[in-house]
């Protein structure tokens, strides 16, 4: 089934994926406009995931103030090219990683981020939890896995759920950017200040 332009021009502009990728993608779903979205996304994701070893040291540096003046953020976010972080796509990313943050106060940027000895400590706490249960040790080893990345989430940026779409997280976000952009992107490093709170 051949897609007609219109198809595509919308298709185009819901994704900004490029036209023979539109029209390819609506050839492959039938016409069906959610379904090429989601051919798309996974071919985009699939190269997203192909940049993210390129060198990325352009990019922005996001401010963000609460309204109250006791809250204030920023981020830095890379990418490869100047051109890249001057789209609004860009700065959109930009500036919703400075509202998750300040919403939500992760700690750091991704699990590989957090220090060894707080990741074995927080281990652990949930061994000690579960010394006592008469569970099998690989239950308990489950059990501990799941606590973890319940940490993570929690605590690091791109493992939480993001704030406009609970349902996806932050590094969906992130992946879905660098499949538009075609660019690496990498959140750098953050920080967050709270009036009265000493910073980490």
């Amino acid at each position: 089934m051949s897609a007609t332009a219109k198809e595509v021009f919308e298709l185009r502009n819901l994704t900004g994926a490029g036209v023979m990728d539109c029209k390819k993608a609506l050839e492959e779903a039938g016409g069906d406009i959610e379904k090429a979205c989601d051919i798309l996304r996974r071919k985009g994701l699939e190269a997203a995931a192909k940049k993210q070893g390129r060198v990325a040291q352009e990019g922005l540096i996001g401010a963000y103030v609460h309204t109250d003046g006791k809250i204030g953020v920023l981020v830095e976010v890379n990418c490869e090219t100047d051109f890249v972080a001057r789209t609004d796509e860009f700065r959109y990313l930009v500036k919703e990683l400075t509202l998750q943050v300040a919403a939500q106060a992760p700690r750091w940027v991704a699990p590989e981020n957090v220090p060894e000895e707080i990741k074995k400590k927080e281990e652990e706490i949930y061994q000690e939890q579960l010394k006592d249960s008469n569970k099998p040790e690989e239950v308990k080893q489950k059990i501990v896995e799941g606590k973890m990345k319940k940490f993570f989430e929690e605590n690091c940026l791109l493992e939480q759920p993001y704030i406009r779409e609970p349902e996806k997280k932050v590094k969906d976000l992130l992946m879905e950017t660098i499949a538009k952009l075609r660019e690496n992107i990498v959140v750098r490093r953050f920080v967050r200040y709270k009036l009265g709170e000493d910073n980490e």
